[in-house]
């Protein structure tokens, strides 16, 4: 019952099976892809744009697949009903789960894509998926580490705020939730009660045989949904990436050191900029911290580093194809607000 009202909303959400290769999404970008890496050999306008866009697939191409292929490892090993147990309840808690399950990840803010999907697609909550997007690319423990190579002890300040931020949001979306303006997944699961995780796995841990046959039955099932994924989320990547490396490639770089400074205009700037020039986290940090080398504004780094988040054209539209286009509206209206709010609180203490 809940699959089938799953396909009958979310029949757009990937390719319809036997649309012509031509009219995929994913085949158009990759021969723009070509397209532009070819010609960029004859016509020099275009090298820098070639050069932007080489960098953005070297940067971002290993995440987003350790992504797609984490998705497909929860499409297989993860039952529905964990992720409705854990991370589809109306209570506080539920947002607690989510942001620890973002810390804990160690994909970039690209390949957290796939995974928030994957995990709505497994029965989670919109509220649940908006704390785990804006808790995973600046609050994961890897690039915590990373970003103390950066910022020193500040950068507890670009973790602390990506946290209190992903609390924030992941409430107030469970309001929202509760008075229906936003959508509901018709993927969660109703579980009794009683229902144990623990019991569960331990009777699902005692029927597993480890077998030639069970090991390719698992290899072909994490194939077939990493597949489905990439169906959902890899041509707003593609897109992404494409709108990125022409930002990046005719944007001057002096524009960005001259007019993101520390005031309310530099802020703004900062904000529309990083938006429009999003990367992988990994990537986006050395960008962050360069920023404020110039500028001296942690505010301002902050800022840089959740747009790609709050407002990136990315991961808005996916949430608008796959959740649903109330909660992609609603997740720039109160992100934003807090984003500024707290760069401007680093700017002026810090």
């Amino acid at each position: 019952m809940v699959q089938d009202q799953h396909h009958s909303e979310c029949h757009e959400c990937a390719p319809a099976k036997g649309l012509p290769f031509w009219r995929n999404k994913i085949v158009i970008l990759a021969v723009i892809y070509c397209l532009i890496f070819i010609l960029g050999n004859s016509f020099s306008f275009l090298s820098s744009l070639t050069n932007s866009l080489a960098m953005y697939i070297r940067t971002v191409a290993v995440p987003v697949l350790i992504g797609l292929l984490l998705g497909g490892v929860i499409d297989w090993l993860v039952p529905a009903e964990y992720i409705s147990k854990l991370l589809a309840q109306k209570k506080k808690r539920t947002i607690i789960f989510s942001v620890m399950a973002g810390f804990l990840m160690s994909a970039c803010s690209h390949g957290i894509l796939a995974l928030a999907i994957q995990l709505y697609k497994k029965g989670a909550s919109p509220p649940a998926v908006v704390a785990f997007l804006l808790a995973s690319p600046w609050a994961n423990l890897p690039l915590t580490i990373i970003m103390f190579g950066f910022f020193g002890v500040k950068a507890l300040l670009i973790v602390f705020g990506a946290v209190v931020i992903a609390l924030i949001s992941g409430y107030i979306f469970l309001f929202l939730e509760s008075r229906s303006w936003i959508e509901h997944n018709p993927n969660t699961l109703a579980l009794s009660a009683d229902y144990s995780i623990a019991n569960d796995a331990r009777s699902r841990l005692k029927n597993i045989k480890l077998n030639p046959v069970s090991i390719m039955q698992g290899a072909k099932a994490v194939w077939s949904g990493s597949v489905s994924l990439a169906n959902m989320v890899l041509w707003w990547i593609m897109l992404g990436m494409l709108l990125a490396s022409v930002a990046a490639a005719y944007i001057p770089p002096h524009f960005m050191h001259q007019y993101m400074g520390p005031t309310l205009i530099g802020l703004a700037v900062t904000l529309f900029l990083a938006t429009i020039i999003e990367i992988c986290s990994e990537g986006s940090a050395p960008l962050a911290f360069e920023l404020y080398r110039q500028t001296g504004a942690i505010g301002n780094s902050f800022t840089f580093l959740m747009a790609g988040v709050v407002t990136d054209y990315t991961e808005i539209g996916l949430l608008w194809t796959n959740v649903g286009w109330r909660t992609a509206v609603w997740l720039p209206v109160i992100t934003v607000p807090q984003v500024l709010i707290l760069s401007i609180i680093f700017n002026y203490l810090f």
